[in-house]
């Protein structure tokens, strides 16, 4: 494994754990289109995958995935075997099972609560992961695995959710309604009013200006009883 390569990883790793939680064992779905050219280009996923994330892996699919794999004979009879000893995640299509690519997508919806990667060459699934934020998309180029970079749309999303623009609206009512109960928008009103009502001029700089001028008109009358004095004396 290269050391770019490897680098490569660890910066969007290190992308997905801070921005979106993800944490081991990562959970990686496949689909039969990957598991074809892990076979093709003698690719052990088993081994290979945790080392390229840096960290434990749990693979896993769909019976969506190895239904597909079945209906399409022998020529994926090797994929059907791959994929048939990772786990098998349930999905919403028991009694009706689609195609992988639909199958894959629906596990993803909500925006990922379960931390799926996806795992797969099919460039048109690719393309619809690419419109949800915060999902990691792994493909095989070659003989190598690849964990492309983060999409547009999950930049925009971390750009966002730094700027504060991604508060639920029920969160923002939810917050109004607490500070009401609390009481804290009436305290923020009063706050304001007084600010509003402050100014004026200030009552001990008044108090002073009395003193001063209590001291200034006792002088003379001390000045009068002095004279008084000096006339008697005489």
């Amino acid at each position: 494994m290269g050391v770019t390569r490897q680098k490569h990883a660890k910066k969007i790793m290190g992308f997905y754990k801070n921005n979106f939680q993800f944490r081991e064992p990562f959970q990686v779905l496949l689909d039969g289109t990957f598991c074809q050219a892990a076979l093709r280009n003698k690719i052990q996923i088993r081994e290979q995958l945790p080392g390229y994330l840096g960290g434990a892996a749990q693979l896993c699919t769909t019976r969506c995935v190895i239904k597909e794999l079945e209906s399409l004979g022998k020529a994926l009879y090797g994929a059907k075997l791959i994929a048939q000893r990772f786990q098998v995640r349930n999905c919403s299509h028991h009694k009706n099972p689609v195609s992988g690519s639909t199958c894959l997508l629906s596990m993803i919806e909500d925006g990922n609560p379960h931390h799926f990667f996806i795992a797969t060459q099919d460039q048109e699934l690719s393309n619809k992961v690419k419109r949800k934020p915060g999902i990691p998309l792994l493909f095989i180029i070659q003989n190598t695995m690849v964990l492309d970079k983060p999409s547009p749309k999950s930049l925009a999303f971390v750009q966002k959710l730094q700027t504060n623009q991604l508060v639920p609206e029920y969160q923002k009512q939810s917050i109004v309604e607490l500070k009401e109960k609390e009481g804290l928008v009436k305290q923020e009103g009063e706050k304001r009013r007084k600010r509003k009502r402050a100014g004026g001029p200030n009552p001990l700089s008044c108090l002073k200006k009395k003193k001063k001028k209590t001291q200034e008109g006792q002088e003379p009358s001390a000045e009068k009883k002095k004279r008084r004095k000096r006339k008697r004396n005489r």
